[in-house]
């Protein structure tokens, strides 16, 4: 993910396709061009809307990732807390091991005592002990502890549309 907002200026045609493919990411261009019609009363071609998906995409505007069905993984927050003594020579090393990582899923900095999280998808436990073990062995200076919560139960994992009328000045809560 950028650390950047993506330059893009939002038009009521891009905010209805985000708010489609949130409710359904599998919508061709050809159907979305049917339901921009139909629900919102824009009359465009399957080639721009095709052509809009592309250009959000490569602009970042929004990520698209596969993510298999949690029976299939084991899904762990891992939560770590440095140890300043070593923090300022080895941080990057122990970082990009974390966000390099292939079981690494969602990488992202937070504030207070455990300031890096992943969220992270093993095949099994015995990798995820292993993946631990390595990661201590070679950045346990780095890290003073390593908090696992296994995720269990995954309830619910999408973008409800609605989160995408913010993005249209002319709405209001």
């Amino acid at each position: 993910m950028s650390q950047t907002t993506p330059n893009w200026e939002f038009r009521e045609r891009d905010i209805a396709i985000l708010k489609e493919l949130a409710g359904d990411p599998q919508l061709s261009a050809r159907e979305l061009t049917e339901i921009l019609e139909e629900t919102y009363g824009i009359d465009v071609s399957h080639v721009t809307v095709s052509k809009s998906i592309r250009n959000m995409r490569d602009e970042g505007v929004f990520n698209e990732a596969i993510l298999p069905d949690d029976s299939y993984f084991i899904f762990a927050l891992m939560e770590f807390r440095f140890n300043p003594e070593y923090f300022a020579e080895h941080w990057q090393a122990a970082m990009e091991y974390i966000r390099d990582s292939r079981y690494s899923l969602f990488y992202f900095l937070s504030d207070g005592e455990y300031q890096w999280k992943s969220v992270m998808m093993f095949p099994d436990q015995e990798r995820e002990s292993k993946w631990l073990h390595t990661f201590y062995k070679e950045h346990g200076k780095v890290v003073s502890n390593v908090r696992s919560s296994t995720v269990t139960n995954v309830l619910k994992f999408k973008t409800e549309p609605g989160l995408f009328d913010h993005l249209d000045p002319s709405e209001t809560e």
